[in-house]
């Protein structure tokens, strides 16, 4: 950046830049902030949705709506925020990790190496689609974000500024044991950031490969009993099967041995070892109780001993397994589903886990990769799905620039007859094998736009073409009863009505009156007006919003 030249500045305009020069940032990351066509747009285009019908996937009615937003992401990620505002549970994202190869273009122009401002360029986009992004997670939401070593260290840095209250911890993964030659060493890793709040469990445990067995009686330097005190109890065990636990021995209950027989037959085991010493076990008496279906009994010595057998085991901070390798489950898994080519997919089992190590036993979550070339998360979704029957679902978003200059777009050649044939079942196009459809269904959706100018033409131009946009929001697809002045939209006993024409609101009651269930009301107001009044009689049935106020008020916070 060219030094300023102070020579000519008044009094007034050296006390206003010393000012800014003592605001500067003196720890963290600095970068030079550089201007996005895309985000300038938003200044005078509000960004909205319009469903390709065409696209649509339709396999079960029983299973949920997953979504392919084609566009940039800034302006998908905008719409999102009035849609699913902190209704996120888990966002993956794969960005471009500028290598200076081309790999990714900043206001329509490729960044390469020679790219003096790229760093700089690369922070500036993912600090404002992060920004964005955070708005959208649950308060127990978790962000994940791949990386490999030309920006993990900047993005680190930026993930600490924009999340300061969560916890952020980067995992490595070996996806290419080959390695890529670098000037000294051999890159056979990348990085995934996992960002959860700092409070509670978030991480889940996966499988072993083989079950750890172990006794369940502590032991080593903090295996006395002194140290914790409510890991010193019986373990009831009758015809060499666990029956119950007693309670929490008082500090001067001292049994002589492990093994105490009861009249009934029943035998009470403590945690003492074979000296007479008093140790504890490695659960507290409510662990215990929570954790039985990994204890047995097994003898020993002629001795009853329990014993823990362990099927998981905490996520570790290196993952190193074959299913990882981005070559053979990335790129020849995507050949053999699609033939367009897709330069570096990510291993669809390294996306699988990181989703599923967030979500263990949630099987309702919603899951957003806005950088979602090939849609290696969609499919991790469905397969998740397949594997345990849940009803997750996911939110695509991408572009649909032509990848490799070979003609092939990503959105509609690449990300969505990849979903598309994972969906409905495939031959195989290398291995010529049958793979069964996994199910499911897709809404394709394309960014448009309609100008920022608050005047009453743009207001009832941006209520128009929001209907796609308060479906989403409200998850109801289904229309139930359309015409000029109003349109109704239902999904078992809850819908949402739009209504165009205020002076229809009658008419609309009168065809409500009929349905069983909730309604979320939009009424077009060139103001802010809910017209609570006009449903004073169905206020227990009804919920008002203005439009396209409630959408502008959003856009406003986010483009200002």
């Amino acid at each position: 950046m060219a030094k300023k030249d102070y020579t000519n500045w008044d009094r007034k305009e050296l006390i206003k830049e010393i000012d800014q020069l003592r605001k500067r940032k003196k720890y963290g990351l600095v970068w030079e902030d550089k201007p996005e066509n895309v985000v300038e747009q938003c200044k005078t285009e509000l960004p909205v949705l319009e469903e390709v019908k065409n696209k649509e996937i339709n396999t079960d009615p029983d299973k949920p709506i997953n979504l392919l937003i084609e566009g940039d992401n800034f302006h998908a990620l905008s719409v999102l925020n009035y849609t699913h505002k902190g209704k996120i549970d888990v966002i993956y994202i794969d960005p471009p990790y500028n290598t200076g190869a081309k790999d990714w273009k900043y206001n329509n122009d490729y960044v390469d190496s020679n790219d003096m401002f790229r760093h700089s360029k690369w922070v500036s986009m993912m600090n404002n689609r992060l920004k964005l992004a955070k708005k959208l997670l649950k308060k127990e939401g978790v962000l994940i974000c791949a990386i490999d070593d030309n920006e993990n260290a900047t993005l680190g840095l930026l993930l600490q500024e924009i999340f300061p209250d969560r916890e952020i911890v980067g995992v490595v993964i070996i996806h290419n044991p080959a390695g890529v030659q670098g000037k000294n060493f051999s890159y056979t890793h990348e990085f995934a950031y996992f960002v959860y709040p700092k409070k509670g469990s978030f991480i889940g445990t996966t499988a072993r490969d083989k079950d750890l067995v172990s006794p369940l009686r502590d032991w080593g330097g903090t295996s006395a009993r002194k140290l914790a005190k409510t890991c010193f109890y019986p373990i009831i065990v009758k015809n060499n099967e666990i029956v119950g636990f007693g309670d929490v021995c008082s500090i001067d209950f001292h049994p002589q041995r492990s093994n105490i027989l009861q009249k009934d037959g029943s035998v009470y085991i403590y945690p003492i070892d074979k000296n007479g010493e008093e140790k504890k076990w490695v659960f507290s008496r409510k662990s215990s109780e929570e954790n039985k279906d990994q204890l047995f009994v097994k003898t020993i010595n002629k001795e009853l001993v329990i014993m823990r057998k362990k099927n998981q085991f905490t996520y570790r901070t290196v993952w190193a397994d074959t299913k990882y390798y981005a070559n053979i489950y990335g790129s020849k898994l995507l050949n053999n589903i699609i033939s367009a080519k897709f330069s570096f997919p990510k291993s669809l089992y390294a996306v699988e886990d990181c989703i599923k190590a967030v979500i263990h036993n949630k099987d309702n979550s919603t899951i957003l990769d806005f950088f979602a070339g090939s849609g290696t998360t969609g499919h991790a979704v469905l397969e998740l799905n397949s594997i345990d029957g849940g009803n997750r679902k996911f939110i695509l978003c991408t572009n649909n620039e032509d990848n490799n200059g070979d003609g092939s777009k990503i959105a509609t050649d690449i990300c969505l007859p990849r979903i598309e044939r994972v969906i409905k079942g495939y031959k195989g196009i290398v291995d010529q094998k049958n793979y069964d459809g996994m199910g499911g269904n897709l809404k394709y959706y394309k960014t448009a736009f309609v100008p920022a100018d608050p005047t009453d033409k743009n207001k009832t131009a941006l209520t128009k073409k929001a209907t796609e946009m308060l479906c989403i929001k409200e998850d109801t697809f289904e229309k139930i009863k359309s015409n000029e002045q109003y349109i109704i939209y239902g999904n078992n006993k809850k819908y949402t009505g739009i209504i165009y024409d205020h002076q229809a609101i009658d008419d609309f009651k009168k065809e409500i009156s009929k349905i069983d269930g909730k309604f979320n009301v939009y009424i077009f107001s060139l103001g802010d007006d809910t017209f609570d009044e006009e449903f004073e009689d169905m206020k227990s049935k009804v919920k008002l919003s203005p439009i396209p106020e409630a959408i502008l008020r959003v856009y406003r916070r986010i483009f200002k």
